[in-house]
């Protein structure tokens, strides 16, 4: 059952098992927030469960191209296509927010992108191979992210 993300009124819906479920759904916001605010596109999730193609797809590709396979407990997923671009989510237990943003015709602007919700530890997958950038946010307050470059054809 998807779950349109509403960031006017943050929820904590899908998250309740998350020990920063209050951040973690701040930062979904911030993401719905930034989607309506660019493409007047509306940000809604499905449980992992239901989007296992999704998270293999996300899963194949941080395998693939540095060897990442997290711990975590994925949540939600959600995967869509806004002018050319193919954008994928992945919501983890524990606070991680990895996205997917990938071309689809100039091979220039494909990466993986790492979002930390306020109050969780770096993963220890992430720790030794990314230095994190901090954002703030209204939603979800403190976001530190890192990102890196897709360089197969997924």
């Amino acid at each position: 059952m998807a779950y349109v993300v509403d960031f006017k009124d943050v929820s904590t819906v899908g998250f309740e098992s998350s020990p920063v479920a209050e951040a973690l759904a701040g930062l979904r916001a911030n993401e719905a927030r930034y989607f309506f605010n660019k493409y007047k596109y509306e940000f809604s999730t499905i449980p992992a469960s239901e989007g296992a193609d999704i998270l293999s797809y996300i899963e194949n590709i941080l395998k693939t191209e540095r060897d990442i396979v997290f711990a975590a407990k994925p949540l939600e997923v959600t995967q869509f296509e806004v002018e050319g671009i193919k954008f994928s989510y992945v919501f983890y237990e524990d606070g991680l927010c990895v996205n997917v943003m990938y071309t689809l015709e100039d091979a220039k602007k494909r990466a993986v992108g790492f979002k930390l919700s306020q109050g969780m530890e770096i993963p220890a997958e992430l720790a030794d191979k990314f230095k994190f950038a901090r954002q703030k946010s209204k939603l979800a307050g403190e976001i530190r992210g890192s990102f890196f470059v897709i360089k197969g054809e997924y």
